[in-house]
């Protein structure tokens, strides 16, 4: 097994990151002032991607480098971390419907609210079981997720 990255293979990440810094420039000046459930959805995904691929890196890597390893650890439990931020903040958000703003009770009894929107809990269940197999629960809820090894 190589250590270094392979020349041929194409490296799709920056063009995510491009399209993020474009999607911002374009749509948040002159958006609107609440963010739609509809891109809260899309980040959500886009950050459960982006949870996989950590994932992915930290489980190959940590075997060949556990200092690496370590560190992609840890940005993977705050990436799920912000992928459960994001999954509150979708139920949080107006309703498409009729625009009105779900009530705080509503929120914490985590009452599904039915297709579409049932994807995004969908997506969020299938990416926790993932995090349930990988993580503690005292890793998800301590302040510094990460070893520090010399």
């Amino acid at each position: 097994m190589s250590r270094t990255p392979s020349t041929t293979a194409q490296d799709f990440v920056p063009f995510a990151t491009a399209a993020l810094d474009f999607h911002r420039a374009l749509n948040l000046p002159g958006g609107p002032l609440v963010t739609t459930r509809a891109e809260l959805d899309a980040l959500h995904s886009h950050l459960v991607s982006l949870h996989g691929l950590l994932d992915a890196h930290a489980v190959r890597v940590g075997r060949l480098l556990p200092a690496e390893g370590d560190h992609l650890r840890a940005a993977r439990t705050r990436i799920w971390q912000a992928v459960d931020h994001l999954h509150a903040a979708y139920h949080s958000a107006p309703r498409p419907d009729s625009g009105e703003v779900p009530e705080r009770e509503a929120c914490r009894a985590g009452l599904p609210e039915g297709a579409p929107e049932l994807t995004v809990c969908q997506r969020h269940q299938r990416t926790a079981r993932l995090v349930r197999r990988r993580t503690t629960p005292a890793d998800l809820h301590s302040p510094f997720t990460g070893l520090t090894r010399r």
